[in-house]
């Protein structure tokens, strides 16, 4: 097999076994707190919004040591182990315990972290200046598979219920529970990429992620990729980056927790207020798969590089918010287990909030598809660093806006993506003018990012 065609496959593995791990983890995520909701009378006593804000901010702490961790052990194997712990917090919700749960949300913080950032790792490491668009693409579109499956799963299992039952719990987070660890066996499918390097040649990348198994040149390793993270932190693209990936980190928190919980809490869907939760992932995944096929797998075609994307993704995500706002009872993020009878400033349609789950994934893709492509091509021999920092930020914001969601009324939580999000456009903005001005002077051809 080519090179090149090694490269694909391997990009194709790797959103396969991420679009399996968190088929189970998104659907997870997505009814964590209305199953929680239903828990809540017997002996557990815990809430989905604050495991996800636990989740969040050890992930974030997690990616100050990540980038070390895998420069010793290699992104192959720090996305095995982070996926064996992505199957633990998933099986611990068929016999819940509150100790149980809270202990598996900082273990997963952790292996989000090391396997967010070998992932960024394996994904550079396989792709150059010309491909980093198209296997961005690739990547986040399959990753986003996962919004569909396990969502389609939940709408007809769960069509008519209004309360979960302990079987219905059990069945989805066992199946949940198999489809992750399935994804993580596929990790052994990456085959590694031969170092075409000259002795001579300085590839910090090759020094921070060597193969070499000498513990004094490991430890060495990981002490250049901590060094590295931090110098990498304080430069100006990155600080300006990081606005921009708040943003994104606000965004997830909201389309995959606290939108679903809006929606069945809505009295006014009657029985379908359930079953509606997995159909919003669906149109959730449907939008992030349209948005990475066309802005990644088609980004050759694009004559004005990655800021016409952005602006589509605020634009649409403005759409969203506005019609949410409208659409949605006020209370519905904080709503207690009998749901909310309010309306907001229209009858609560249906179709109206499928049509915002689509937008959000859209708009969402827009952003994540481009964060993804410009700091591959921005920090193609810091991979590893950079997409620590990345999270870092991402996960940070996320862990933040779990917390406020305990607390906030909708209006609140909208208000604030919509500031963030406006001045996150204008600092990729900036950044995207300075990357095709290098582009300019090196006599390269813009359209290719």
């Amino acid at each position: 097999m080519s090179s090149e065609r090694k490269k694909l496959f391997n990009i194709i593995i790797l959103g396969v076994s991420f679009m399996f791990i968190f088929t189970a983890f998104q659907s997870c995520g997505n009814i964590a707190q209305t199953v929680i909701t239903n828990l809540n009378n017997t002996d557990f006593h815990g809430s989905g919004y604050t495991s996800m804000s636990i989740i969040y901010g050890v992930l974030s702490a997690s990616n100050l040591i990540s980038p070390s961790l895998v420069a010793v052990v290699g992104p192959q194997f720090s996305m095995v182990v982070s996926g064996v712990f992505y199957s633990l917090y998933i099986a611990v919700f068929i016999q819940p315990a509150t100790w149980a749960f809270y202990t598996a949300s900082v273990l997963i913080g952790i292996a989000a972290a090391v396997l967010w950032t070998a992932q960024g790792n394996c994904l550079t490491e396989n792709s150059d200046e010309n491909t980093i668009g198209r296997n961005s693409g690739i990547f986040w579109a399959l990753l986003q598979c996962s919004l569909i499956f396990g969502n389609l799963y939940i709408y007809f299992a769960w069509q008519g219920k209004t309360h979960i039952s302990e079987s219905d719990r059990r069945t989805v987070f066992i199946a949940l529970t198999v489809i992750s660890l399935v994804g993580t066996v596929l990790f052994f499918l990456i085959r590694k990429q031969e170092d075409t390097k000259a002795p001579g040649d300085d590839d910090s990348t090759n020094e921070i992620l060597g193969e070499s198994s000498s513990a004094r040149n490991k430890m060495m390793r990981a002490v250049a990729a901590f060094k590295k993270s931090i110098t990498l932190s304080f430069t100006k693209e990155m600080l300006l980056l990081s606005v921009t990936t708040a943003y994104t980190g606000l965004v997830l928190t909201f389309f995959s927790g606290v939108y679903g919980t809006c929606i069945g809490a809505v009295n006014r869907f009657g029985s379908e207020e359930k079953s509606l939760i997995g159909l919003s992932g669906i149109f959730i995944g449907v939008g992030e798969i349209l948005g990475g096929g066309i802005f990644g797998l088609l980004s050759k075609k694009s004559l004005s590089g990655r800021n016409p994307v952005v602006m589509l993704g605020i634009f649409v995500h403005f759409i969203a918010f506005y019609l949410i706002f409208f659409n949605m009872p006020n209370d519905a993020p904080i709503a207690p287990m009998e749901g909310t009878d309010q309306v907001a400033y229209m009858i609560p349609s249906k179709e109206v909030a499928m049509l915002c789950s689509f937008l959000l994934g859209l708009g969402d893709s827009c952003f994540n598809t481009q964060l993804l492509s410009i700091l591959g091509f921005l920090y193609s021999e810091d991979s590893a660093p950079a997409f620590a920092i990345f999270k870092f930020v991402q996960s940070i914001c996320a862990a933040v806006a779990y917390f406020y969601s305990n607390y906030f009324l909708l209006q609140w939580q909208l208000l604030i993506m919509v500031l963030v999000g406006f001045f996150g456009t204008i600092t990729f903005f900036t950044v995207e003018w300075g990357a095709a001005a290098a582009l300019a002077a090196r006599g390269s051809d813009y359209s290719s990012i």
